[in-house]
């Protein structure tokens, strides 16, 4: 699609604040008003719109996205979402190792028990780990304690959650990664760690560095879209 547009600005309204091109109001991919909670995030929408050229490209508007999904998907039924972000904690990848005295299982221990103790403490929950594949439920009061953490969270950033936990197949890592100050790339290689030993063992592979990368931008503009809106 060509460019439509010479100028984007920023307008308050109803106690939010809106992108405009050339003076006309955005509205969601629903149809609905795009209003975000805080001057930083329409900000960042705005230049998402002025850093395009003469050509939109659909890619580049990642944070666009993250808001239409809060407001059109999120917003209308949390209940929904938050069900949706559960599983992600039944099957979360920092409770599934190998055999604590392979060599893979005491690295995975290292990395992993530091963050999922610490989710342990915040939330005063027990998190079952598994040795192998085989599925293990986890406490019925540890999900259900999950389950009140989410309802509390505002759209926002759950539309965030819902990337961060899918990408690193955790819940535990998705939350973490919204805190203010986490270290997005020390999650990330957590995330990632049976990746990259695999790599290390047996050599890194082109297309799959790329897909690495593609997939950490994609974690770390989640965790910013959160950190934005709630500026």
């Amino acid at each position: 699609m060509k460019r439509f547009y010479k100028a984007v600005t920023v307008a308050v309204e109803n106690g939010g604040f809106r992108v405009m091109l050339d003076g006309r109001p955005l509205r969601t991919v629903g149809g609905r008003a795009q209003l975000v909670p805080s001057a930083p995030l329409a900000e960042a929408l705005a230049a998402e719109w002025s850093g395009q050229g003469e050509t939109l490209d659909p890619a580049a508007f990642v944070l666009r996205d993250l808001t239409d999904y809060a407001i059109d998907v999120v917003l209308p039924g949390k209940a929904a979402v938050a069900d949706e972000l559960l599983p992600y904690a039944e099957t979360d990848t920092l409770c599934y190792r190998a055999e604590p005295d392979e060599a893979l299982g005491m690295r995975q221990r290292a990395v992993w028990e530091p963050l999922l103790s610490a989710a342990e403490e915040r939330w005063q929950v027990r998190f079952v780990r598994v040795a192998g594949i085989m599925h293990r439920p986890q406490p019925p009061e540890t999900l259900a304690r999950l389950r009140e953490e989410l309802a509390q969270i505002d759209a926002f950033t759950l539309a965030a959650l819902r990337n961060t936990a899918a990408l690193a197949a955790s819940l535990v890592l998705g939350l973490q990664a919204l805190e203010p100050g986490a270290d997005i790339d020390t999650l990330w290689d957590a995330a990632n760690l049976e990746e990259d030993w695999q790599a290390q063992l047996w050599g890194k592979d082109a297309e799959a560095l790329e897909r690495r990368a593609r997939r950490h931008a994609a974690f770390a503009a989640a965790a910013r879209f959160a950190a934005l809106a709630r500026s």
